[in-house]
């Protein structure tokens, strides 16, 4: 007889599809009895493991005891009437009894037991990267000053200094009147404003709470090329700057209601500096007058009609363009470290996007052809006389040298001009000067304001007087050694605090080459002579290369 004709004739193949059957429909059964109850999902791999098991020995034995001779031959001497299969079988059956008898009593144990959470997964924290410092050129910058840029062109520079435990914060954003045209002048100031506003995650105002809750204090200020953000708080509120900070570069909200506010307060601004301020105001059409093809004539605050008509586009653009990481520079200063800064830096600016670089200022003013002249009358008890003559930019040696010429000619009470004009002839009440900082060459601005009635004319002639004669004679070597040890003097009282550190290596990193440069300044200093700044008067002190504006009351030019 066949294998398979003994296997059908002892019933194998229906047993088997029975268990089969049985066996999907306990399951199906537990999958149920789990759901409704609640039951752990072991239960039914449980289930599953016992059917398993069972079908294959059922099997096994049924081979074994009823197929094959040596088995038949066992079964008969065992027992003529019941097959070891039949006696093997009642003892799996017991045992696979036993063994659902402990699942059901573990079931009913885990529903009297306290639930059982696993420990949370122990998660690593990545280790994060050191950061590759920039190379500090020349051996008279201090070692711990340290700087390195982010993967999004952000440059940050870090000067520790642990005398007390607090640090500054600036941003010096490459924006200014130099970047704007018709339309758009005073945005940069503008956007001075809107960067204390509502971010997506903080309210309008929230940003001064949240620094002033942390000890922290801020400012800003635009000029014709930066805008720059500062802060100085204690360092345990380091954390929180860089948190604000970076959620401002990245999530301003510029809404209509904000930006109309804060409209309404730069106009506001505007009437006080310039358009009810005799200085403001000359000052403001002297620029316009010494420029007429470069940037550098728009005022910083901008003209009435931009200010009134800034498009909700026009600023939207700005700020993308402007406020990237890759267009600004971060100096931070005190009682901090290089390492942690750079932590700090990536966390809070490394994820937000660079930008394309903003368009480039190709604009050269050319050079001046003959004297410009203008004339303001308004009611003012005072005239005044504004002198501007172009100058170089800040990264040019010969600004340097006109710094120091400056510091003999106008800075101060014992300066050539003041001694001439306001003690000696007293034609003037005062007499200051200032060079414009710029990445483009600027002014050398002198502004004087006369007594009531005062001469305007006699006091223009006696500056020229005095400008011709320091080009044509030079300056005194006691003038010389003055004026340097006045320079030397200023540079190291900068430098002996947190924020005239972080200001000054700032300014240079942004408008010079390196910041390593500020370190060389004194020995700079000290190598200018006398016949450098004879020559250097000669160069720019003439009747050609000024522009002159005069601000007086209408019954004084009669």
């Amino acid at each position: 007889m066949s294998l398979f004709s003994e296997l059908r004739r002892r019933n194998v193949f229906k047993v088997a599809l029975v268990y089969l059957v049985a066996a999907w429909l306990i399951n199906w059964v537990i999958a149920r009895l789990i759901t409704a109850f609640g039951m752990s999902p072991w239960v039914g791999d449980y289930v599953l493991l016992l059917i398993a098991v069972g079908f294959p020995v059922a099997l096994i034995f049924a081979w074994v005891y009823e197929i094959t001779p040596a088995g038949l031959k066992k079964g008969v001497d065992v027992d003529q009437t019941q097959s070891i299969v039949y006696k093997t079988g009642q003892k799996l059956n017991a045992a696979l009894a036993v063994l659902a008898v402990l699942g059901i009593a573990a079931v009913i144990g885990e529903r009297l037991l306290p639930e059982f959470v696993p420990p949370p997964p122990v998660v690593l924290e990545e280790i994060p990267l050191r950061p590759v410092f920039d190379v500090q050129k020349g051996i008279s910058v201090p070692d711990e000053i340290a700087s390195f840029t982010l993967g999004n062109g952000l440059r940050i520079i870090v000067w520790p200094d642990h005398d007390i435990p607090n640090a500054v914060f600036y941003n010096f954003v490459r924006a200014g009147a130099r970047n704007e045209y018709p339309g758009i002048t005073g945005l940069s100031h503008f956007f001075e404003h809107m960067m204390f506003n509502g971010t997506k995650n903080l309210d309008p105002g929230e940003f001064d709470q949240v620094m002033e809750a942390a000890g922290g204090a801020n400012n800003a200020y635009t000029s014709a090329d930066l805008t720059v953000y500062m802060d100085w708080f204690p360092r345990a509120a380091l954390e929180t700057i860089f948190q604000l900070e970076g959620e401002r570069l990245e999530n301003l909200v510029i809404d209509a209601d904000s930006v109309e506010s804060e409209r309404g307060v730069v106009y506001s601004e505007r009437r006080l500096r310039v358009d009810n301020d005799n200085e403001g105001m000359l000052f403001e059409q002297v620029m316009a007058t010494a420029f007429v093809a470069h940037p550098y004539q728009f005022p910083v605050i901008g003209w009435p009609s931009d200010i009134e008509n800034w498009t909700q586009e026009d600023l939207e653009r700005y700020y993308e363009i402007y406020y990237a990481p890759n267009n600004c520079t971060i100096v931070v200063a005190g009682d901090v470290d290089p390492v942690e800064i750079f932590l700090l830096a990536d966390r809070y600016f490394g994820d937000i996007p660079a930008h394309e670089p903003p368009p480039a200022v190709t604009t050269v003013e050319p050079p001046q052809q003959g004297e410009r002249r203008l004339l303001i009358e308004k009611e003012a008890q005072t005239p005044l006389l504004h002198l501007a003559f172009h100058g170089g930019a800040t990264n040019d040696p010969e600004t340097l040298q006109m710094e120091l010429l400056l510091k003999i000619l106008a800075t101060g009470n014992s300066s050539r001009l003041h001694r001439l004009l306001v003690e000696e002839e007293q034609l003037v009440l005062d007499v200051g000067v200032l060079q414009t900082d710029g990445f483009d060459p600027g002014l050398v601005y002198f502004y004087l304001t006369l007594p009531p009635a005062g001469d305007v004319d006699l006091v223009e002639q006696r500056v020229f007087e005095e400008l011709v004669r320091i080009a044509a004679e030079g300056v005194t070597d006691a003038e010389l050694s003055k004026a340097r040890n006045i320079m030397l003097a200023d540079f190291w009282r900068n430098l002996q605090t947190i924020d005239g550190k972080a200001h000054e290596l700032g300014n240079t990193a942004v408008f010079g080459e390196n910041f390593e440069s500020l370190f060389s300044r004194p020995e700079q200093i000290s190598a200018i002579t006398g016949d450098d700044l004879a020559a250097l008067a000669a160069q720019v002190f003439t009747r050609d290369n000024v522009t002159i504006g005069v601000l007086r009351a209408p019954e004084a030019a009669q």
